[in-house]
């Protein structure tokens, strides 16, 4: 069989490469460096070619491998290297396929859409804020156009020494260059762009195999505009599914499946106390997503054991695999969901797949990105559930879990704290030994040293481990990395806290926004569960205190210029067990400038910057959700002038006067205090 040649350009011509190396079909891989040559390692059936080539180079090339067929999986944005391949395939009376990205299905309608990336970078040439360069480092020297370009543009390149060195020689060094090898999850891109503050992401339409959808996603998240570079005019061409279809014609491997399909359904006829299965069944691929429990074999369902048993190829991260037992079935180890799909989809020869995850599918699992990564491969998708670690500990510990508040510290943010505080029984998923240590000093730190920590270790295994005490009994033992906990708190209050007394705070000589003020204020920002609020003149903190407890897996900034108001913050929130609230001393809008992405913002004091702090805040999420008070007239004109001068949304403007009552021997007198303006308003051109 003649090789085939694969101009491997993508992530698509990489995986085609492997399929047919796998299919013991002889494959030249074709990749422009020597870092696409990293990522293909050669076998008896793969050989790698790495360089770049002319059309002249590329017709000699393809004779002197006796090639029929060359399939272009070149960049969707590599035109002049597609227009190569394609003549010099006509010179050389090689057939020519091309492979077409599919474009992401995320909406990106609220992008700036360019034609190119000078364009893109004379727009941003108008603009202020930070800018996320993601378009590669052939043309970055465009983006030296945009003035200070050193500290507003950071890019993001391959992470190849001859490539960093490129971008130096332009000027883009330390934090301004991040050396990284894609796709990103959009997770990572959000953190991206709200560690370096960007308001814009300059991204070209590169498919979901590329991350498209991932950063649009993540754009929208952090609050960040989306400069979209268009495609350049594409030839005419097919998908990556239907580029395998063509393949396995032209190359005879539809009969190898074929027989395949044809021996498992002999195989099925033939069992015993098996229901008949119409024949086009038979060949339909199925991917199931199983929850093995804990990871001992014995711990599976019977259901999961069968999965497994029944599978062609067995997916999942390492200790997945391993808790399946000794089996000899082909298997892929990962992690990640669009890196699985991808696998699945690239390896049409195996039928019945099983996707091994631990625990429960439905418990903080990898099954809810798998639904999403597998949807449109044409397969039936089969979920089945497995016992979970939370029912396993409480089984293990004789306690009921309807009413146990679930959370995971394991690689993610959970506040522990507030729901130790408001739940009597509290499960936690960890992500290592070490912050059990962690765990048990913020509670304590919290005022919570009475609760009851129960930690689980290698559930399930032989080595099974289960260690009960106070906080301060368990903060100094030593732990494995794959444990969980569970906090028990028989003094807990069953709902967060609203409207708390003047009395309560901590106040010294730091101002402080009155209760009925207050609660009216935080009802105004609207705030959601996870919101990012800002608290700007924060004085004592009690904004902030009632915005943390109303969004308690979210984060308040309480920012304040006095150090000892700063202090009494960091009293109260330890007081009232809001560990999400993070102090910071300074005068805004400066000190707002390394802070993340707000979705909120309350102004309580501005030191007269209320114009150019609004100003930061629009330019950090020009959508921001606004609550501003005034005590004087002066600010309170300043806010109007503000909101006819920036681009806000004004909802309302109310004046609120409360008097309240003092006890004059048999008589009440109300005393009334000042009367205080409330601004609402958010971003946006009215």
């Amino acid at each position: 069989m003649r090789p085939v040649i694969v101009f491997a350009g993508t992530t698509e011509g990489r995986m085609l490469s492997e399929y047919l190396s796998g299919q013991q079909v002889p494959v030249t891989a074709c990749v422009a460096t020597e870092y696409g040559e990293t990522l293909l390692p050669e076998n008896a059936w793969l050989r790698v070619h790495a360089g770049r080539m002319n059309q002249e180079q590329i017709k000699d090339y393809i004779r002197e491998q006796k090639a029929e067929l060359v399939v272009d999986a070149t960049h969707p944005y590599a035109a002049e290297a597609s227009e190569n391949v394609y003549k010099a395939c006509a010179d050389a009376s090689a057939e020519y396929i091309r492979l077409i990205r599919e474009p992401g299905q995320t909406e990106a309608s609220d992008a700036v859409h360019v034609s190119s990336v000078d364009e893109a970078v004379e727009y941003l040439r108008q603009t202020s804020g930070n800018i996320l360069a993601t378009t590669g480092s052939k043309e970055l020297k465009k983006y030296t156009m945009i003035p200070d370009y050193g500290k507003r543009v950071f890019a993001r390149v391959l992470s190849t020494g001859e490539v960093a060195k490129v971008c130096e020689r332009l000027g883009f060094c330390g934090r301004n260059l991040i050396c990284m090898q894609g796709p990103f999850s959009e997770e990572l891109n959000t953190a991206m762009l709200r560690q370096f503050d960007c308001r814009y992401l300059v991204t070209k339409e590169t498919g979901r195999a590329g991350g498209f959808e991932e950063k649009i996603r993540a754009a929208k998240k952090a609050g960040a505009k989306v400069i979209l570079v268009g495609r350049p005019k594409e030839q005419k061409g097919y998908s990556y599914h239907e580029v395998l279809r063509i393949l396995n014609r032209r190359l005879g491997l539809e009969e190898k499946e074929r027989a395949c399909s044809e021996r498992q359904e002999k195989e099925v006829s033939e069992a015993d106390s098996v229901p008949q299965i119409a024949p086009g069944d038979v060949k339909k691929r199925t991917v199931t997503l199983v929850g093995i429990g804990m990871g001992n074999p014995s711990g599976m369902t019977i259901e999961a054991a069968e999965a497994i048993e029944e599978a062609d190829l067995l997916v999942g991260a390492k200790r997945m695999l391993e808790a399946a037992g000794d089996t000899k079935k082909p298997f892929y180890t990962d992690y990640d969901a669009y890196r699985i799909a991808d696998y699945i989809a690239a390896h049409p020869e195996y039928v019945q797949v099983a996707v091994l995850l631990s625990g429960d599918i439905g418990f903080y699992s990898g099954a809810k990105r798998l639904y999403d990564a597998l949807d449109g491969q044409g397969c039936e998708i089969r979920s089945l559930c497995g016992i979970s670690s939370v029912v396993y500990f409480c089984g293990r510990l004789r306690l009921t879990w309807e009413d146990v508040c679930l959370k995971s510290a394991h690689g993610r943010y959970a506040n522990l704290v507030h729901a130790v505080k408001t739940s009597r029984k509290t499960f936690t998923l960890l992500s290592a030994g070490g912050i059990v240590a962690v765990l048990c000093g913020v509670v304590q730190e919290y005022g919570l040293s009475r609760v009851q920590v129960h930690i689980g270790e290698r559930l399930g295994y032989a080595e099974e481990k289960i260690t009960s005490g106070t906080p301060a009994e368990l903060e100094t033992g030593s732990y494995d990395g794959l444990c969980v906990a569970l906090i028990e708190n028989r003094e807990a209050f069953s709902s967060a806290r609203a409207c708390i007394d003047d009395g309560e705070f901590l106040r010294g000589k730091a101002p402080m926004t009155k209760s009925e003020i207050r609660s009216l204020s935080v009802a105004k920002l609207q705030l959601a569960g996870n919101s990012v609020v800002y608290d700007v003149g924060a004085g004592t903190g009690s904004v902030s205190i009632e915005a943390a407890l109303q969004a308690p897996e979210g984060i308040v900034y309480a920012v304040e210029r006095n150090g000892e108001a700063c202090r009494l913050i960091e009293e109260n929130k330890r007081r009232f067990g809001t560990p999400n609230i993070k102090v910071i001393h300074g005068l805004a809008p400066e000190a707002l400038e390394e802070l993340p992405t707000p979705t909120h913002a309350f102004i309580g004091g501005s030191a007269g910057n209320l114009y150019t702090i609004i100003q930061r805040l629009l330019d950090k999420n020009p959508h921001i959700r606004l609550v501003i008070n005034a005590v004087t007239v002066e600010t309170a004109g300043e806010a109007v002038q503000c909101l006819k001068s920036l681009p806000l949304i004004e909802e309302e403007m109310i004046s609120v006067s409360v008097a309240k009552a003092k006890k004059l021997g048999n008589y009440h007198l109300m005393a009334g205090q000042n009367p205080v303006y409330i601004v609402t308003c958010r971003g946006g051109e009215a």
